[in-house]
């Protein structure tokens, strides 16, 4: 690589701008060396510095009595009670799970894993927000296969349980997937790791596996379009290996328990240059890192390869340097390598040095300060027009049957039983029974409640609306087990932000989860942004995915026994909480039965979200309800089936009270509504009205059909059959 020419179309190859390589040389007052490039390019790559979103980004409520730490560090800290703290964050790995489904899914793990494990905290749970492309389409089969073996082989080998997530398809996904990976951990507040680095001449340590050539320009290939010879880039995919993560899970935590760490940072996107960079940044020190120390398993690695691979289970510490041979013995314990590759400096630079060469040597301040920060050109985007009444075109019972076999409602069993979510044995509510995964504390009563949630269609017909949606329901499926919501990451999956009508969506979204986030006190404490999600297709176009924010929610119960699920009991009253407003728009009733994909999503009140949910909550713990589930996708009708179909009982539901149509009342996807099973209608219904709470009874389980005033009658096991056939026979193909 010696003879490389650095000059402008070189930057642009490597992802920078004719701009940003002109503020790169006068950074730097003269051509960069071919590594200092790379540096460069990887730290100022959408995927490192946010230059397309920060500006948004930072409009976004952070902080609550209950945050520890928000954005900013490896994952957010929320406190749980008792000097406990939950640290969790989501990621996404979208462009390397297109380009090798397994491994791009298998890393997406592996690397928020060690984002969680790099602060202190135990991982006890993984979850994942799944979108793929349209399930005729010639590469989903692939893809889906690929990603969840990837998903359930990194998570059940590390140990950690995969417990909750969700799954949609849609065209717009059909060359550029969704991989984004949750991972919670538990630790004490005393004991939470930071990654700033401190202490001028303390040792700069490498610990994990070897470094080699995959993963490389990760970071760029992840901030910029696909194209038709997308499989090219499989040498940027990263190769993990769960065995040797659960080893330095392990080696890490033992050596917390210790004195001996200053600063730790994982080396996840951008490898060993983001890590040196951010720490020595954040810490305002300089750092001087010597290459020839990096433990490496190929021959004739450069300065450059080394510094910009990606290649999985390793970390950065900056270490007391009394403690480094008692850390060292710690990791060749477990078999990991564990290396000096560098020093603290009071340069306020990185200097990398390989084979006698000074390969960088950049001032860090403006490496950070001086990255790109874009206000976007934002196009106007209309509101989309209220839908009005559709005609039903095919009666409740084909719509009920349609709909539960359809992709977007179809069982996940396929899936999830692919993943161990009992792990560790703390799983209280594995998938597929309750709103949001229950896992215990270990040694406690109390428990996390936690999940996925984001419905694309929303977003794209209004993404304000969207994205606050995104937000609330996630509060209510924490809410319908019983549990208090506390905070959330997100994921923010958009197109091409140099579209204006990307940037547009990706504002209003954003805008619309602030609101909904400050509403429901429900601060945002960690997350990541996903761009330039689009592919070009057999037309030629460039296509943007649909917007997608996905937003993973956790709260706290404190006695784990008065969590519920969504399990149908035997001879209960089932009343409805919350106003059918019956709007259809957006809905999959009118995609899958009336072919319409328009209209305006369901209308969002915050407020009645908030009183409903607390009213909700309320009448949970005090034990009044005793099964319950939130109307979301398909509406009430699919809710009380999937309900039915948990449990194995039945229902007869009372027709409609206000002059709906049928259709428009069991399948309108309505928001801040709840089905609550309880022992005592009367009571619960009296206790909603005098919290101005609406309120109506819906039914009574029983039986072992669901049957509906109209005469519809339909058996459980017919339910389940068809529920249950839809992924077995699209993976079967």
């Amino acid at each position: 690589m010696s003879n490389v020419v650095i000059d402008a179309d070189l930057a642009a190859r490597y992802g920078l701008t004719g701009d940003e390589y002109q503020t790169l040389l006068g950074i730097m007052g003269r051509v960069p060396t071919l590594t200092e490039l790379g540096i460069f390019s990887v730290m100022w790559s959408e995927h490192c510095s946010y230059k397309s979103s920060r500006v948004h980004l930072r409009t976004l409520p952070t902080t609550a009595p209950w945050i520890i730490h928000g954005p900013g560090e490896n994952a957010g800290v929320v406190d749980i009670g008792d000097g406990m703290a939950a640290i969790f964050k989501m990621e996404s790995h979208n462009h390397p799970s297109f380009i090798e489904p397994y491994q791009g899914a298998a890393t997406g793990v592996g690397g928020i894993l060690r984002d969680v494990f790099t602060m202190g905290a135990r991982p006890i749970a993984n979850l994942n927000a799944l979108r793929f492309g349209d399930p005729r389409h010639a590469g989903t089969r692939r893809i889906v296969d690929g990603v969840v073996r990837g998903i359930g082989g990194y998570g059940n080998c590390v140990g950690v349980p995969t417990v909750g997530g969700e799954v949609n398809f849609h065209p717009a996904y059909d060359g550029n997937p969704l991989v984004n990976a949750m991972t919670v951990g538990i630790a004490r507040q005393d004991r939470i790791f930071l990654s700033a680095a401190a202490g001028i001449g303390n040792p700069v340590v490498y610990v994990g596996s070897k470094t080699g050539r995959d993963g490389i320009h990760g970071a760029t290939m992840s901030s910029a379009g696909f194209d038709e010879n997308a499989q090219a880039k499989r040498p940027t995919v990263q190769v993990g290996d769960p065995f040797t993560e659960k080893l330095l899970i392990e080696a890490c935590l033992e050596l917390m328990a210790t004195d001996a760490i200053v600063a730790i940072q994982d080396m996840g996107a951008a490898g060993l240059t983001s890590s040196a960079v951010e720490m020595a940044g954040k810490g305002g020190v300089g750092i001087e890192l010597d290459l020839d120390a990096v433990p490496q398993r190929e021959t004739g690695m450069t300065a450059y390869e080394m510094m910009l691979s990606e290649s999985q289970e390793r970390m950065l510490m900056v270490l007391k340097p009394e403690h480094t041979e008692a850390a060292r013995a710690i990791f060749e314990k477990w078999e990991l390598d564990f290396a000096v590759v560098g020093v603290l400096t009071d340069t306020a630079r990185i200097t990398v040095k390989h084979q006698g060469r000074v390969e960088a040597d950049i001032p860090l301040a403006p490496l950070a300060d001086a990255a790109p920060v874009y206000h976007r050109p934002m196009a106007l985007l209309h509101p989309p027009a209220h839908l009005g009444s559709v005609a039903d075109p095919e009666g409740i019972e084909h719509a009920l049957l349609h709909l539960l076999a359809c992709p977007d409602l179809a069982s996940r069993a396929w899936i999830w039983n692919q993943y161990d979510s009992t792990l560790g044995g703390q799983t209280v509510r594995r998938p597929g029974t309750a709103d949001a995964a229950i896992v215990r504390v270990e040694g406690t009563n109390r428990a996390l409640a936690l999940t996925t949630d984001c419905t694309p269609r929303f977003c794209k017909a209004d993404p304000k609306v969207g994205g606050a949606q995104a937000v609330a329901e996630a509060w209510r499926n924490i809410t319908a087990t019983g549990a208090l919501p506390l905070a959330v990451t997100d994921n923010l999956n958009f197109g091409n932000p140099e579209h204006p009508e990307v940037m547009a969506q990706f504002a209003a979204a954003i805008a619309g989860m602030g609101d909904a986030c400050r509403v429901l006190d429900f601060p945002v404490v960690s997350g990541n942004v996903s761009l330039y999600n689009q592919t070009k297709h057999a037309s030629g176009m460039a296509v943007d995915i649909l917007p997608t924010p996905a937003i993973g929610g956790l709260g706290v119960i404190d006695d784990v026994s008065k969590a519920i699920g969504y399990a149908m009991p035997e001879s209960c009253d089932l009343i409805l909480i919350g106003t059918q407003r019956g709007d259809l728009g957006q809905s999959l009733w009118l995609r899958e039965i009336a072919h319409r994909e328009d209209g305006a999503p369901p209308v969002l009140d915050l407020h009645a979200e908030r009183r409903n949910g607390d009213f909700v909550r309320a009448q949970i713990l005090s034990g009044h309800i005793i099964a319950c589930h939130d109307v979301s996708d398909g509406g009430l009708l699919i809710a009380v089936a999937e309900m039915a179909m948990a449990g194995g009982i039945g229902a007869t539901l009372l027709p409609p009270a206000h002059g709906l149509s049928l259709h428009a009342f069991y399948y309108a996807e309505d928001q801040a509504c709840y089905v609550a099973a309880t022992t005592d209608g009367a009571a619960l219904i009296a206790a909603a009205e005098k919290a101005h709470v609406p309120v109506r009874r819906l039914g009574r389980s029983g039986g072992d059909a669901l049957k509906l005033s109209d005469g519809m009658s339909v058996a459980i096991e017919r339910l389940r059959s068809v529920n249950e056939a839809t992924l077995p026979a699209m993976m079967d193909r």
